[in-house]
Parts: structure tokens; C-alpha cells; sequence
């Protein structure tokens, strides 16, 4: 901020000497063109004053210059910060916000939204606080020389601004719709760019070429509209002006040639003035045409950080510090010790008429392997994303020992747990980078290797020439599901957590590969929590207590042998899986 007051500070000291050589120059012109045209001077007299103009001339340039230096400085410190703030805000965001939205729609923002923004600092504000002071000193210079002239000025100047107002709100609304049409496209772009595969394979990839053209149409409809109302915007103004110069213009003849009362050096002096008077307000209004398209850019950078405040309920409670000091400070307040989770009165529903999970009262005890079985679409993964802090329940609460989940600091629970899904997310970098995502603190590489062996990536690893120093592709690609599966469990060894979710990570894989991660989820389980979605009869079985879950509601719970007897919906469920033989 103090920046921002410099920078100010000396764009209205520029512009103060810029109008001052504005006059300058005009009166020095008009003393050249009286004694060369009019006294018929000679060119040796006249000399000095051409030089001391060819100076003045120059001194402008170089205000002028300095006033556009002085505006790229602050718009390149604003479009900085205003990046930082954005990417800070969508790091720092909770886990449900981020899950909202679109990426290119997020990318967009923080990228094309905020280069917009630039016309607003680099000419907007300049040229406002040229317009603040300058008009002002030429009005009161025509004043002096002609009052007629500075009443006319006066009189017709007020029409440029209330232009620019009218044409400025509806070009901020236009701009707001372009930068919505601009994130839908991008959104769309990059979906079809990351499911390309998928849309081949199924034949929908015209369809999705349609739907990206259509998007791209409409954000060019959009930005044909801001340009519409530019070229009327110029148009109008360059009219205003014109108009207003010939009527000055035409007062001046008069008293010049009609009424006499006024001398040429008088007159013509005036007449530089005044287009210079109107040349500033037009090229104001321009400025203020493209600062209200800029601030149709700010607005959708506020737009995006206020739905990403409002979306996150734990933002309050969160430091200000951020980067190691903050992640070393989570990590040290972490607990080794599994926690106990309870859920009360716990409602959640995907909109009004879409499915809906209703559970009355679940504790999840220190160190218990819960497994959580039924239907597809019976609320299973719903529950687990709901304990992991990746869903908001609708209503109820969930209950870290004793405590509301809404009264912790987001950062402290996702360092006690880890999440493997069916489908682990691995970065563009080595097994190594992926492997140290997991950790909380820094670590070793004898860490990492360990972390690596323990989920039972050794052996691969080994036959790899640059062993953990192996790049692998985006997505993972370059390694089978199973070792996509260990490398996320790699992650959870070297976090060690005190809470570990599985979304049935074993689905889809070999016999074998499945053994391997069996035997690596159970040694990471040892000391702590353990929820699983599952599927397999083999996963079940092995759980101290089984959730069973069917259509949103938990129907009941308890061990393998007392569900069989007394609920007919399970017992079928693991007859059909015998008789599947998926053991």
C-alpha cells in the first residue's frame, strides 16, 4: 500500500509539471508563430525561443513518458499481488472449495483476469489523475486570456465525463459477461483436453468439439459487445470534441475579425489551449473505457475469492503465516494417538431432489477397522468423504474426540489422516517427489526408501536404472494400477497417520498385486484407524465392525458373523459374492 501512495504521489507530481509544460509550450508557440508571421521576425532573433520550445517539447515527452513508466510499475506490483492473493486463497481454501468449479474456469482467473487487470493501473489511473489537474490549470489559463473561451470550456466539458459514465456502466457489465464466458470456454477446453481419451473411445469427441465451439462463440460475442461499445464510445467522444473546438473556434472569429477586440497573438494562444483542454478529456474517457473493462476483471477476481471464503467455514480460524513455519507448525501439533469420531444427527444431500444421507448417531473408535459395505449408491463413499473433511454435512456435526470438526483448523485433521482412493492422483515428476507429497516435515531420503519398501515398491524400484529418481508422466502415466495404488500407500508410510480412508483400493487389480497391498495396509493399519469402503469378502471379514449402509441411511453395524445372522441383506450380499467366488 505504501508503494501504491508513492507511486500516486508522483503521477499527480508528474502531471502538475506536465501541465505546466503544456502551457508552456503553447505559449511559446504562439509567441513564435506572432513574431515570424506577424512582426515578420528573422530567424536569427527568434533562435532562443525556438530552442527554449524544442526544449519544452521535450520535457513534456519526457513526462509523458515518465507518467507511463510510473503506471506499468504499479499495475506489474498490482497484478502481482493480486496473483498471489488469488493463488493464496485457492491453497489455503478448505478441501469442499476446492472441489467446486471448473480448473480452466480457475485457471482463467488467475491467469487472463488478472493481465486484464492491467489497463487499469498502466492507463486508467494515470490518465485520471492527469485529468484531475491538468483541465483544470488550462481552464484557468483560458480564463485569464479569454473568459468566453473558459465559460464555453466549462460549459461543454461536463458532456465528456457524463459519457463516459454511461458508456462505463454498461461496458463493466459487458466485461463482467465476457470474463464468465471466458472461464465457462476455458472450463470446457481443458475438461475435453484431460477426458480426450475417454470422448474418443465412447465417440463423443465432435459432440465435445461442438460444445467447445459453442462456448469459444459465445465468449466471442461477448468481447464483440465490449467492442461495440468502444468504437461508439470513440466515435461519440471524437463528436463531442470536434463540436465543442469549433464552437470555440467560432467565438473566437468573432472577436477576432467581427468585434476586434481581441488581438491574433490572443487568439491563437486560446486556440492551442483548447484542443488540448478536450485532447485530455477524450483520451481520459478512452482510459476510463478500459479501466471499467479492467474492473470487470477485479470484480471476477473478488467474485471467485469471496465464493471461496463463503464455501470455507474454517477460513477464520486459519494464521496468516503461511509456508514452512506454518507446515512445520500443523505438523508439530499433529497426534500420534488414533482419534474417536463421532457423527450426530448427520444430514447430507447433492441438491434438493438428489440423494440424501441421513445417519442418526456413529462412533468410530480409537484404532478400529471399520469397513463400510452395501449397494453402489447406498452413501458408502458420501460417508467416507464426509469423515475425511472433503464433503460439509448439509447439517449434524461431526465430532473429533469431543470437539466439532467446524471448531479445528483444517490443516491440523489432514495431517492425521490419508485418503487412497481407486484412482491416486500422481504428479508430472520422480517417484521420489511423489512419494515426499505424503510427508508433513522434511525427510530423508533413507525416509523415502523406506516408506517405498514398506508398501511394497522395492522391487520395482530396483530394476529402474534412476531407481526413486525415475520421472513418470502426468496422471501416473507409465505405471500399472498396482503401482499407482503403491505409491500412494508409499505416501501414507511416510506420513503415518493416525486415521487411513480406502475407497476399496484393490478393486480391478491382479490376485497377486492385491496380496501385496493387503499385506502393506495391514501393516500400515497397526496403530491406527483404519475405514474402508469395501468390497471384497476378504476385506470384510478381517474388520472389527461392519457398516452397513443402504440408500443413504445406515441400516446396521456390528462383526462379520452377527450381521450374517441377523441382517438378510447382508447374508445375500456374501452369498453372491461366494458364488461370484470374489473372496
Amino acid at each position: 500500500m505504501s508503494s501504491l501512495r508513492k507511486s500516486r504521489l508522483l503521477l499527480m507530481i508528474f502531471s502538475l509539471a506536465l501541465g505546466a509544460a503544456v502551457i508552456t509550450q503553447a505559449v511559446l508557440t504562439a509567441e513564435a508563430v506572432q513574431r515570424i508571421f506577424v512582426e515578420q521576425a528573422t530567424l536569427d532573433s527568434i533562435m532562443l525561443l525556438l530552442g527554449t520550445l524544442l526544449a519544452v517539447m521535450m520535457i513534456r515527452t519526457l513526462l509523458m513518458y515518465g507518467n507511463g513508466k510510473v503506471g506499468l510499475h504499479m499495475a506489474a506490483r498490482a497484478k502481482t499481488q493480486m496473483r498471489a492473493i488469488v493463488l493464496q486463497h485457492l491453497t489455503r481454501a478448505s478441501m469442499f472449495s476446492s472441489l467446486q468449479g471448473q480448473t480452466g474456469g480457475k485457471v482463467s482467473v488467475a491467469l487472463d483476469a488478472v493481465d486484464e487487470a492491467d489497463s487499469y493501473f498502466s492507463q486508467y489511473t494515470p490518465r485520471m489523475m492527469e485529468a484531475a489537474i491538468i483541465p483544470i490549470l488550462l481552464l484557468t489559463a483560458a480564463f485569464t486570456l479569454h473568459a468566453n473561451t473558459g465559460w464555453i470550456m466549462l460549459c461543454t466539458a461536463p458532456f465528456i465525463p457524463l459519457f463516459m459514465i454511461l458508456v462505463g456502466l454498461q461496458t463493466k457489465h459487458k466485461s463482467e459477461e465476457k470474463y464468465e464466458q471466458l472461464a465457462l470456454f476455458s472450463g470446457t477446453f481443458l475438461d475435453s483436453l484431460q477426458g480426450l481419451v475417454t470422448l474418443k473411445l465412447f465417440g463423443r469427441a465432435e459432440r465435445q468439439q461442438q460444445e467447445i465451439e459453442r462456448s469459444s462463440l459465445g465468449f466471442r460475442d461477448a468481447t464483440m459487445s465490449i467492442l461495440k461499445i468502444a468504437f461508439t464510445n470513440t466515435f461519440m467522444l471524437e463528436a463531442i470534441v470536434m463540436l465543442s473546438i469549433g464552437i470555440v473556434a467560432l467565438e473566437l472569429a468573432l472577436q477576432l475579425l467581427v468585434f476586434q477586440s481581441m488581438t491574433f497573438h490572443t487568439a491563437f494562444l486560446v486556440l492551442l489551449l483548447v484542443p488540448e483542454f478536450y485532447s485530455l478529456l477524450k483520451n481520459t474517457g478512452t482510459a476510463f473505457h478500459s479501466g471499467r473493462t479492467s474492473m470487470g476483471a477485479i470484480r471476477k477476481i473478488e467474485h471467485m475469492i469471496e465464493e471461496t471464503d463463503m464455501s470455507s467455514h474454517l477460513i477464520q480460524s486459519r494464521p496468516e503465516a503461511t509456508g514452512a513455519s506454518d507446515e512445520n507448525a500443523s505438523a508439530s501439533s499433529v497426534s500420534s494417538v488414533a482419534p474417536t469420531i463421532e457423527l450426530e444427527s448427520l444430514r447430507f444431500h447433492y441438491g434438493t431432489a438428489g440423494f440424501e444421507l441421513n445417519i442418526q448417531q456413529l462412533e468410530l473408535r480409537a484404532g478400529e477397522q471399520i469397513a463400510i459395505v452395501g449397494k453402489s449408491g447406498s452413501g458408502k463413499t458420501t460417508l467416507l468423504h464426509i469423515i475425511s473433511g472433503l464433503l460439509q454435512p448439509t447439517s449434524g456435526t461431526v465430532l473429533i474426540n469431543g470437539r466439532p470438526f467446524s471448531q479445528s483448523r483444517e490443516a491440523d485433521w489432514f495431517s492425521q489422516i490419508s485418503y487412497i482412493t481407486q484412482h491416486p492422483y500422481i504428479f508430472a515428476g520422480t517417484l521420489a517427489e511423489n512419494i515426499t507429497i505424503g510427508a508433513w516435515k522434511n525427510v530423508s531420503r533413507q525416509d523415502i526408501e523406506e516408506a517405498a519398501e514398506q508398501a511394497g515398491l522395492a522391487g520395482m524400484i530396483a530394476g529402474l536404472e534412476n531407481g526413486l529418481d525415475t520421472p513418470v508422466g502426468e496422471a501416473g502415466r507409465g505405471l500399472s494400477g498396482g503401482e499407482k495404488q503403491r505409491l500412494a500407500l508409499a505416501r501414507a508410510f511416510l506420513k503415518r497417520p493416525a486415521v487411513i480412508l480406502f475407497d476399496e483400493p484393490t478393486v480391478g487389480l491382479d490376485l497377486q498385486t492385491e496380496r501385496i497391498l493387503q499385506r502393506s495396509i495391514t501393516s500400515l493399519a497397526r496403530n491406527a484407524t483404519m475405514i474402508t469402503v469395501a468390497h471384497r469378502l476378504y476385506t470384510i471379514q478381517q474388520a472389527d465392525r461392519i457398516l452397513f449402509m443402504a440408500d443413504g441411511v445406515l441400516t446396521d453395524q456390528g462383526t462379520h458373523q452377527e450381521l450374517i445372522q441377523r441382517l438378510p441383506a447382508y447374508a445375500e450380499m456374501v452369498h453372491m459374492q461366494q458364488k461370484g467366488g470374489i473372496a
